[in-house]
């Protein structure tokens, strides 16, 4: 099966219906059990869209690094976060939405259309908008938003693993990798872990 390439198609006929500013928005980090979730919006330049955008996943490391950089000099670009007392708090779910309504709040001009990876849109974005399953493989405005969000929140942990070593945050940037678990268990629970997550949980409780 030929994996589609994310174009610009969505924002084209976005364009058709009278919307400008069309910014795809994306969110990283659901599933660890330490850091924030991290959230972009992305506006691009239909003159000067960076080539190989691409879901992040698909990506490797240097090459998300070389986009990343690319993205944040030709684009209008706005990163937010939920932190781990919000996911605690409300969620995780509803803490990946709040970072999103962050990262649209946060656009230098506000969109008029938004291209929202997944299922679901985020109840406190009242502008127009779309959800689009597996936009980041689809929209180059979600591809970028993607790229822009996973290495804000790589270079996040990787700061964190400085600070608390042993977790090895730096390569699995929170995920529960089994050498992540087994340290939950030798070396406990950080300020940075999400409590409300059963691993976690499950220590701080047993």
């Amino acid at each position: 099966m030929i994996k589609p390439i994310p174009d610009y198609s969505f924002e084209i006929a976005a364009h058709h219906r009278g919307f400008l500013r069309v910014a795809g928005v994306d969110e990283v980090g659901r599933g660890p059990l330490a850091g924030p979730v991290t959230a972009a919006a992305v506006v691009l330049n239909a003159d000067k869209i960076p080539d190989g955008l691409n879901d992040s996943k698909a990506l490797s490391t240097k090459k998300r690094e070389a986009l990343h950089d690319i993205i944040l000099a030709c684009a209008d670009v706005s990163i937010a976060h939920a932190t781990v007392d919000e996911i605690d708090k409300l969620n995780i779910l509803r803490a990946s939405h709040l970072a999103m309504e962050r990262a649209v709040a946060g656009l230098a001009t506000p969109p008029d259309h938004l291209l929202i990876d997944g299922n679901m849109t985020p109840r406190g974005l009242t502008i127009s908008s779309e959800t689009i399953v597996k936009g980041d493989a689809r929209s180059v405005s979600i591809s970028a938003a993607s790229i822009v969000a996973k290495i804000t929140r790589d270079r996040i942990m990787v700061d964190l693993a400085q600070q608390f070593p042993g977790y090895g945050w730096e390569t699995n940037a929170g995920y529960p990798s089994k050498s992540h678990r087994l340290a939950l268990q030798n070396l406990g629970v950080t300020p940075h872990h999400r409590r409300s997550f059963k691993p976690v949980h499950n220590i701080l409780y047993q």
